[in-house]
């Protein structure tokens, strides 16, 4: 007889390290979903590398490119004479630009006028000694006090308010406002207060990443882009595009700029601009942004700037409002009244003519012999689509005599006249 634990009671076959191993615990799967959160949560808190608050320009008119080049008796005389000579050269420009003529016509304003209409000096590049300021500056008028002073006339053609997404491919992939980069910061940086074109420019935060990437640019269906228009206040959408090429790091780098138009992408026009260096990368997509609004001008000049008439959401008719007393009395009306009808029934014969005449009456929808009495008077509960006197009518219209019985009506078949009497001879 062979030792050992009955079948019942034998131990379990051991299990391998693998097996262990290959099949997953509670504890490994918690784990897992764990890390796999941290790493979805970790994507969804990178907002700090996100969005780019876009520069206010509305309040103000803006000249850009004076070149100053000053010599005085230390670098903070020469600044700041750099900056009153810039303001001066500014205000002609800028009234030449408005009126269309030169600036030698602009007309002379004291420095205490132009320190009060200047808002701010930018500056671009400058180059400071000790006794020589040399600098690109821009000029920034407020436009409330300018306006009277550049005598203006006539109304300024606007285009409609235009959703910008701009779009910058580098290493193959496209960026919106996924990451902050560099397009993006010049389109934030461009002072659109000069520009006839109205356009919307969003931070890149929230759920800007989402709804306005390179995918969305590309997707044709109306529907979705009037939901977005409606979303951030715009009818019409530009799409400005730079691709960077990179000859080497840090060597030269090669934009190609496309200024789309619309959710089918048009082009308006498409150049290509070059910087020695990677740290002239900021000031040639400044330069493109520039040339973008230019071509975007141009294109609303020519009338090709127009909304696309499939993006308008057409509002719709506006419903009759009818009063509350109307529509009870129109519902009353189309409610079925049950009416008991009483009809002489002598014998079967009249009977199924009765029924048969009460069912080809307009308005009765359903005819039941509640009460049968051949040789007598039988009833019929009749279901009659409206009220009771205009039940009466029908009746009546079809040659029966209608008599009032007791919250019914009571029916016989009018008799036919008597014949004339014979006249007497």
């Amino acid at each position: 007889m062979a030792l050992g634990f009955p079948m019942a009671s034998r131990q379990k076959t051991r299990v391998s390290i693998a097996e262990r191993i290959s099949r997953p615990t509670p504890i490994i799967v918690l784990l897992v979903a764990l890390c796999a959160g941290g790493v979805l949560w970790a994507q969804l808190e990178r907002g700090a590398q996100r969005g780019v608050n876009p520069i206010d320009g509305s309040g103000s008119y803006e000249v850009s490119g004076v070149v100053v080049d000053i010599a005085a008796r230390d670098a903070e005389t020469a600044r700041s004479a750099g900056w009153r000579a810039a303001q001066r050269q500014g205000w002609a420009m800028l009234w030449a630009r408005t009126n269309g003529q030169p600036e030698t016509a602009a007309p002379r304003l004291p420095d205490s006028t132009l320190d009060s209409i200047a808002g701010a000096i930018v500056v671009e590049h400058e180059q400071i000694s000790a006794h020589r300021y040399i600098a690109s500056l821009g000029v920034l008028f407020d436009r409330a006090r300018t306006g009277e002073l550049l005598g203006a006339k006539g109304a300024i053609r606007r285009s409609a308010p235009m959703l910008v997404i701009p779009i910058e491919w580098s290493g193959g992939a496209p960026i919106s406002f996924e990451l902050r980069n560099e397009w993006q910061k010049a389109w934030a940086r461009f002072r659109s207060g000069n520009s006839p074109v109205d356009y919307v420019r969003v931070s890149g935060t929230g759920a800007d990443p989402i709804l306005l990437n390179a995918a969305q640019t590309r997707r044709p269906g109306r529907s979705w882009w009037r939901m977005l228009l409606d979303q951030y206040g715009a009818a019409d959408i530009v799409v400005p595009e730079v691709s960077l090429q990179r000859q080497w790091p840090g060597g030269p780098v090669i934009g190609t700029f496309t200024a789309r138009h619309g959710p089918d992408g048009k082009i308006i026009d498409s150049f290509t601009l070059r910087t020695e260096t990677g740290d002239g990368l900021p000031a040639m997509l400044d330069k493109g942004a520039a040339r973008i609004d230019a071509a975007y001008v141009r294109a609303l000049q020519a009338g090709e700037l127009r909304a696309d008439p499939t993006l308008v959401v057409e509002d719709a008719p506006a419903v009759e409002e009818i009063p509350i007393d109307d529509v009870l009395g129109q519902l009353a009306l189309a409610a079925s009244t049950v009416v008991p009808i009483q009809v002489d029934t002598p014998d079967s014969v009249m009977l199924r003519s009765a029924e048969v005449a009460l069912r080809g009456v307009t308005g009765i929808t359903s005819v039941q012999t509640s009460s049968l009495a051949l040789g007598g008077v039988s009833t019929f509960r009749v279901n009659f689509a409206g009220p009771l006197p205009a039940l009466r009518e029908q009746l009546i219209s079809r040659g029966w005599q209608v008599e009032d019985a007791g919250g019914g009506l009571r029916i016989r078949r009018a008799s036919a006249p008597p014949p004339p009497a014979p006249s007497a001879r």
